[in-house]
């Protein structure tokens, strides 16, 4: 896959910021979009970072606190407004359906597109018959009801080995296409069948990222987190407002780097960041105390995972 990255449109908490807009994150997959958290004014973003309204596109809702779906309304009359035709399909916890039923009611505005909505439970949230990837979530601990979610790629196949191929007495073409796509061919030279198994080597795993929403660390997400190669966690917080941190149902990034390590994830990305931060450097170090492997997210920066294997 030479296209998949996550492009980080809104990185503060419930107050934006000058830098930072509220809680919104996209994963390009190749030509789909699964967006997580739409927090108000993730349409403006999503214009800035020059994203297609028009590809497949998921939308996944961690819980229903402003910050984190209100957006969600002005991103769909912009979707309709750009003209797209293909189906939205919207993911969240209970109350989802009919807070965009109501406000789409209220708001009168019309749509070009199908709208479907469903409400997610813990396990697969979506799983196309078409898409190379799936949607996993589990509840977190936050003061209402909240869900993580993993994006995880469907596993690939392995290497082609060409050299295999020639020997079998398949030529270079069509045929190798399809023994890279898992189908079983006829050698043109020996008339045998051949089956991927013997050109292909062993299956690699896809790709996961985590994503928490707001959450305090528990057990089940680090559990649920497990091998991600990339995590990215609330960190709202850091060490002189843990107590903040526990009363609100958020994270320090200290805890978020705990978990992370307990997690054996590949990379923590923080974010969520209180407005109290005009500089978040001081939890970023807090974290790599922990965990080496922490990076900041910041609005419109994007992370590259196309070179991971």
């Amino acid at each position: 896959m030479s296209d998949f990255r996550i492009r980080f449109l809104g990185t503060s908490s419930a107050v934006p910021t000058r830098e930072r807009g509220l809680s919104c994150s996209v994963v390009q997959y190749g030509n789909e979009v699964a967006i997580f958290d739409c927090g108000e004014g993730s349409q403006r973003s999503a214009i800035a970072a020059g994203l297609s309204f028009s590809k497949d596109c998921s939308i996944f809702v961690t819980h229903m606190h402003g910050d984190h779906v209100v957006g969600l309304l002005g991103l769909m009359q912009t979707m309709s407004l750009y003209r797209r035709e293909r189906p939205l399909y919207v993911f969240g916890p209970k109350g989802i359906v009919e807070f965009i039923k109501y406000n789409h009611e209220i708001l009168g505005f019309g749509l070009t597109y199908e709208v479907r909505v469903s409400v997610v439970r813990s396990g697969v949230v979506f799983d196309g018959e078409h898409s190379k990837y799936r949607v996993r979530a589990e509840r977190s601990l936050h003061s209402v009801l909240s869900y993580a979610y993993v994006f995880e790629e469907k596993d690939k196949p392995g290497r082609f080995d060409p050299r295999a191929a020639l020997s079998l007495g398949v030529p270079e073409g069509p045929l190798w296409s399809r023994l890279q796509s898992g189908h079983a061919v006829r050698s043109p030279r020996t008339g045998r069948i051949v089956s991927p198994d013997q050109v292909l080597g062993r299956p690699r795993r896809g790709r996961r990222i985590g994503f928490s929403g707001d959450t305090r660390p528990t057990k089940k997400l680090a559990s649920f987190f497990r091998g991600c190669d990339v995590l990215v966690f609330d960190s709202t917080y850091g060490d002189q407002n843990s107590v903040n941190a526990k009363e609100n149902f958020h994270s320090t990034a200290r805890e978020a780097a705990e978990l992370a390590r307990e997690a054996n994830v590949k990379q923590l990305i923080l974010t969520h960041f209180s407005a109290r931060y005009k500089n978040v450097s001081a939890l970023v170090r807090q974290a790599r105390s922990v965990f080496p492997k922490t990076i900041a997210a910041k609005d419109q920066m994007v992370y590259d995972l196309s070179e991971l294997s």
